[in-house]
């Protein structure tokens, strides 16, 4: 799933209130900072996290390399922060975010 330049842009708009609560150490990414991505993603669909100075990645190499492994998108990359998301799949999820749609003009 591709998103459109205003669906980013509503995303990191929603994503400005949010906190930080995934870090990448010196360790990289490992399975359980993939597992702990991934059940953010499945309860919030939209997650910031941050690179530590002492990481061997960059917050944009982080990003990239947790976005496939978590099947979701990069929302942003500033500084030493990223955002993901991937929308929920859960039935009883009530607050899901709705993205906006296109709307493409026709001649």
């Amino acid at each position: 799933m591709d998103l459109t330049s205003k669906q980013r842009a509503q995303l990191r708009a929603l994503a400005n209130g949010i906190d930080t609560i995934l870090i990448v150490g010196k360790d990289g990414i490992g399975d359980n900072l993939v597992k702990q991505a991934n059940d953010a993603l499945e309860a919030r669909e939209l997650i910031k996290g941050r690179v530590l100075e002492n990481s061997l990645l960059s917050a944009r190499e982080a990003a990239e390399e947790l976005a496939p492994l978590t099947r979701s998108e990069v929302v942003q990359v500033i500084g030493s922060r990223f955002v993901l998301y991937r929308q929920s799949h859960r039935k009883d999820k009530t607050d899901k975010i709705i993205l906006v749609q296109d709307k493409k003009k026709r001649g």
